[in-house]
């Protein structure tokens, strides 16, 4: 169960990106909203069905004002190579260690792998969607897109 709800402030983070710049998700308020996507892992199949998904509707994001956003436990120099590999167009965040996962409480997933959460984050920074799927990827772009497309009207 997340531990972050609908309707609360966002917690501000800031993780290096697959370039090792540091990013807080506080530099995109009152800008964009934000589709921040926990995942497992770089390269695992899901994963890569996940973000690729979220690479071919980027720009559908974008024309819903928002920014997408992952985060995973892997490396910096993993989410470069997967970023690269894949052409995604979005940062990827690296938490190594889970602190920020855990913080969200993104948790839980199939057996020793972490969940695979998407929070949808409006420009004021509240939280106003949380949606999980181990196995519908897909269903995580249709969710996102839903919710932000009533945040515009």
């Amino acid at each position: 169960m997340p531990k972050v709800n609908v309707g609360e402030k966002a917690p501000d983070i800031s993780l290096p990106n697959q370039d090792g710049d540091i990013i807080s998700l506080s530099d995109y308020y009152r800008k964009n909203n934000i589709v921040l996507f926990f995942y497992p892992k770089d390269f695992s199949p899901g994963c890569t069905t996940q973000a690729c998904h979220f690479r071919d509707n980027y720009e559908d994001f974008t024309d819903l004002g928002a920014e997408v956003i992952g985060i995973s436990s892997d490396s910096v120099e993993s989410h470069k190579k997967f970023l690269d590999e894949y052409l995604l167009p979005f940062q990827l965040l690296s938490d190594e260690g889970g602190k920020v996962r855990k913080g969200y409480g993104s948790t839980k997933g199939f057996g020793y792998l972490p969940g695979r959460y998407t929070f949808i984050i409006d420009k004021e920074g509240i939280v106003r969607h949380i949606f999980t799927s181990e196995t519908d990827m897909k269903k995580h772009i249709d969710e996102a897109q839903r919710v932000l497309q009533q945040i515009m009207s």
